[in-house]
């Protein structure tokens, strides 16, 4: 199918509309995958409905239609990331913050295609049960720390590459929460509280304990490449030569301050596989788009697939249904975090007096003006009346897509 040029305004989900279809009567896709196809190619057209409004001065009509708000579609995250990032802010600690990441190695990826779920849950359960157990350790800290982990599964070209983002304050709050423990090797609180090759190693060894049980409990898919591994032998030679990989851990050098560290935390929290922005052209069945080469000096490049290709790599980071992407641990476990930080603050001497009274939720209007400098309830045409809502447009489907 051959599609004319386009150099403006292009979007993933013009890739979706385009060669969607062919590809969908092509290849076998689970449920949450179509789900989120759906949404992508439906969001912000006459499909999902909307509402026309008229200005009160000059009767300028303007139509707007409503979002798929699903976690995948890149048109669809901003207004989740400002809500997020502003219940975050009452809740981040007057210390430094550092940026540690847990990458596994990429022979695993095939085996993580077809067992998403059951690995994506290891990934997270190993990478927080070490950088807890070692912050435990009075050989490093010795003190409960926090960590916000952020599940990425994507490289800059789109391949499968699973690893975690974790932000945590620099120290943590010692065992009978009394004080504030900074990094034994560092006064200056410029490092981390242990070595990259120590979490490394502890990283591999939980991991590969939890792979190996999830294969005596049967948890594990074998299908297609890793079909294979379904014999004991063979399991057991797989997980022999991960043992003797590298496992890559990466950590970042502190934030400033608190609104550095929310503004860092938005470039990772909502993102998606590959931005809109990052599309060039959309032509002759191929789709161009951007990327940043890191292994070539960090260069940015372009590079183009064939339709198909770009469909196939978007769609191996569709996560599963009510997959969780970001959570939790430590001092900010769900479960306790209001208290914890409340002592957590008191320890570090900002008094409920220091802090500023929480303001109320921006709405809709006042977050497009804080983001865009736009008010969208001023007319655009004549810029002085104010768009008021005329006409309600019913849905084109039954059903929109949901959440996945």
């Amino acid at each position: 199918m051959n599609t004319p040029h386009r150099s403006k305004g292009m979007e993933v989900a013009d890739v979706f509309r385009c060669y969607g279809p062919a590809y969908r009567s092509t290849h076998k896709l689970p449920l949450h995958i179509l789900k989120a196809i759906s949404a992508i190619e439906r969001c912000r057209t006459a499909l999902l409905g909307g509402h026309v409004e008229r200005c009160d001065t000059c009767d300028h009509i303007r139509i707007s239609y409503n979002s798929c708000r699903n976690r995948h579609c890149p048109k669809c995250q901003s207004l989740a990331k400002e809500r997020w990032l502003a219940a975050r802010k009452k809740e981040l600690l007057p210390v430094s913050y550092f940026h540690v990441v847990l990458t596994i190695p990429d022979g695993l990826n095939p085996l993580v295609l077809v067992n998403q779920k059951v690995l994506y849950t290891i990934l997270f359960k190993a990478g927080s049960e070490t950088l807890l157990e070692l912050g435990r350790d009075s050989r490093h800290l010795g003190a409960e720390v926090g960590l916000i982990a952020i599940l990425h599964t994507w490289g800059q070209n789109l391949m499968d590459h699973p690893h975690l983002h974790g932000v945590m304050p620099c120290g943590g709050l010692s065992h009978e929460g009394k004080e504030w423990l900074l990094p034994k090797k560092s006064s200056r609180k410029k490092e981390f509280f242990v070595h990259v090759n120590v979490i490394s190693d502890l990283f591999k060894k939980k991991f590969l304990d939890y792979l190996k049980e999830a294969y005596r409990k049967g948890a594990l898919k074998f299908v297609g490449k890793v079909e294979y591994l379904r014999a004991g032998q063979e399991f057991q030679a797989f997980v022999n030569t991960l043992y003797h990989r590298k496992w890559i851990t990466y950590c970042k050098r502190p934030f400033g301050g608190p609104e550095q560290v929310l503004e860092y935390l938005g470039r990772y929290t909502h993102r998606v596989a590959i931005s809109n922005e990052r599309i060039v052209k959309i032509d002759d069945d191929k789709v161009t788009f951007r990327y940043r080469d890191y292994r070539g000096g960090n260069q940015v490049k372009q590079m183009t697939l064939e339709a198909f290709e770009f469909i196939r790599r978007f769609l191996l980071h569709i996560l599963p249904d009510n997959f969780v992407k970001i959570r939790y641990y430590g001092l900010f476990n769900n479960r306790n975090r209001k208290a914890k930080i409340r002592l957590c603050k008191e320890v570090l001497g900002t008094s409920a007096s220091d802090e500023q009274e929480p303001a109320a939720p921006e709405s809709w209007e006042e977050l497009c003006i804080r983001l865009t400098g736009i008010d969208p309830r001023i007319c655009p045409c004549c810029g002085t009346g104010r768009m008021v809502r005329r006409e309600t447009l019913r849905p084109l489907i039954h059903s929109p897509p949901g959440k996945v």
